[in-house]
């Protein structure tokens, strides 16, 4: 099975990318499958949806490899902070560039360096995700004060945070692993 990660923050300082390089690590030590991360700002994609890329023949040449990576991809994650009560326009910005991701596992992943976590963020999210056609796991990994839970390396700092994560990890594989073998 191949699961991307979206690292979905354009900031260059992002504090969320922490999440994704974690987990990154983390699935590639605890499964079997091929773990990807796909980081917006790597990406120059255009703002304005001008087309929608059917397959990755159809994607411009620049964005070939990450349309080969979208459409093979059986789950994703995506890691957003919040902005303003909701996830990040790029990440938006990416997914509205593809066809709908139907019977797709989806695994929602908010972090901020405030209390709160990025809650708001994750069930805007619930709302995106049914808008794609796509399987959201009820289990959800809400990350408040990730500056003092992940380090910039991608690193756990607070072992306290580990039974989040797991139950995660989880629940995820549970759920994508049996919506992958149907297909």
């Amino acid at each position: 099975m191949n699961i991307e990660i979206i690292s979905g923050s354009p900031r260059a300082a992002s504090v969320t990318n922490r999440v994704a390089l974690f987990l990154q690590q983390h699935f590639s030590q605890k499964t079997q499958h091929n773990i990807g991360l796909i980081d917006v700002r790597e990406h120059e994609i255009p703002a304005a949806l001008q087309h929608v890329f059917v397959s990755p023949d159809k994607a411009p040449d620049n964005l070939k490899d990450l349309a080969h990576r979208m459409f093979a991809a059986d789950a994703f994650i995506i890691v957003t902070p919040e902005f303003n009560g909701s996830y990040t326009p790029a990440m938006k910005n990416l997914f509205d560039h593809f066809p709908k991701q139907v019977h797709k596992t989806f695994g929602i992943v908010t972090a901020s360096v405030g209390p709160m976590g990025g809650m708001r963020a994750s069930q805007q999210l619930q709302l995106l995700i049914n808008a794609l056609f796509g399987i959201a796991s009820p289990y959800m990994l809400i990350v408040p004060q990730v500056e003092q839970k992940f380090a910039a390396d991608g690193k756990l700092v607070d072992e306290s945070f580990t039974g989040s994560i797991d139950t995660f990890t989880a629940e995820f594989l549970w759920l994508s692993e049996r919506l992958a073998a149907k297909h």
